[in-house]
């Protein structure tokens, strides 16, 4: 039986007093230590940003990426072995910025991986930028004059891109994540989880009183259809839903076809020990 106290971090965490990032860490261990996974065969992966020293904070494998390729990473660790149980955290700056089209990509591949997003609805490392997810005309330490640009929205892309598990949630509600997380490591196919992160240094407009005031959970709603969870995601409303959006259990993954090239052993595991590479070794010297 695997607890909670066999995940603890070995390192002192260095996030901000307050900062959300600390209940998704702790909801991460919860969900694994609930799902009974053995944490050698975890490897959490995360990209650069305050979600990118995630890693650090959890006693499994880690890969911290550079900025925007943490997905691009998880996707190779899963195919190089897919028994692992690939966790990849990115903030929203590094997800739905700079590492946006392996996103995309990697969603419509269904790969199967839990991918949680860290929306704080800011660049809080760099010191208050405007994100991609930063409200319209919202002022920042970058648009003193307000954001002139419409923030994207990460359930819709996911949901349109062939995400077969898509969810949000909110890092002030640690069973509630933690359940989402659970199940999207039982889930097959790419999970993706869209975490309300409040950030209470850089943009504390968006605190955990006000999530507290405008969050509601999803009931009554049919996450096996697709064109109302699209219709959801993209409903403008004050309160903001919580809970499973989408998912499909019977989505075809790129997982198929590699179990078949490769005759269901993992790359990772093939024995290349009577393999000679001193021909290409003399080539290239």
């Amino acid at each position: 039986m695997v607890r909670m106290e066999d995940l603890d971090p070995q390192h002192w965490i260095q996030w901000c007093p307050g900062c959300g990032n600390f209940g998704i860490v702790t909801a991460m261990r919860k969900a694994i230590a609930e799902s009974n996974i053995d944490p050698k065969d975890v490897v959490v992966v995360s990209g650069i940003g305050c979600s990118g020293k995630t890693p650090h904070y959890v006693k499994t494998y880690g890969f911290e990426a550079i900025h925007g390729r943490a997905v691009a990473v998880a996707m190779g660790i899963k195919l190089a072995n897919p028994e692992l149980h690939v966790i990849v955290n990115t903030g929203d700056g590094d997800n739905y910025g700079i590492g946006l089209n392996h996103w995309v990509q990697n969603m419509r591949r269904n790969l199967d991986i839990v991918h949680i997003a860290h929306n704080n609805h800011i660049y809080a490392l760099t010191k208050g930028q405007a994100a991609p997810t930063t409200p319209f005309m919202e002022k920042t330490s970058s648009t003193p004059h307000g954001n002139p640009e419409m923030p994207i929205n990460p359930l819709a892309i996911a949901i349109a891109s062939g995400a077969s598990f898509v969810a949000r949630s909110y890092a002030g509600d640690l069973q509630h994540l933690a359940e989402m997380i659970k199940k999207g490591l039982a889930h097959k196919g790419y999970a993706f989880i869209d975490v309300l992160q409040p950030c209470v240094s850089m943009y504390p407009k968006m605190s955990y009183d006000y999530y507290k005031e405008h969050i509601y959970y999803l009931e009554n709603h049919d996450p096996t259809d697709k064109e109302k969870a699209m219709e959801l995601a993209m409903k403008q409303q004050d309160k903001i839903p919580i809970g499973i959006f989408y998912q499909n259990d019977k989505a075809y993954s790129i997982h198929e076809f590699y179990e078949d090239i490769h005759e269901n052993t993992p790359a990772a595991k093939h024995d290349i020990s009577n393999i000679d590479i001193q021909d290409i070794i003399e080539e290239y010297l």
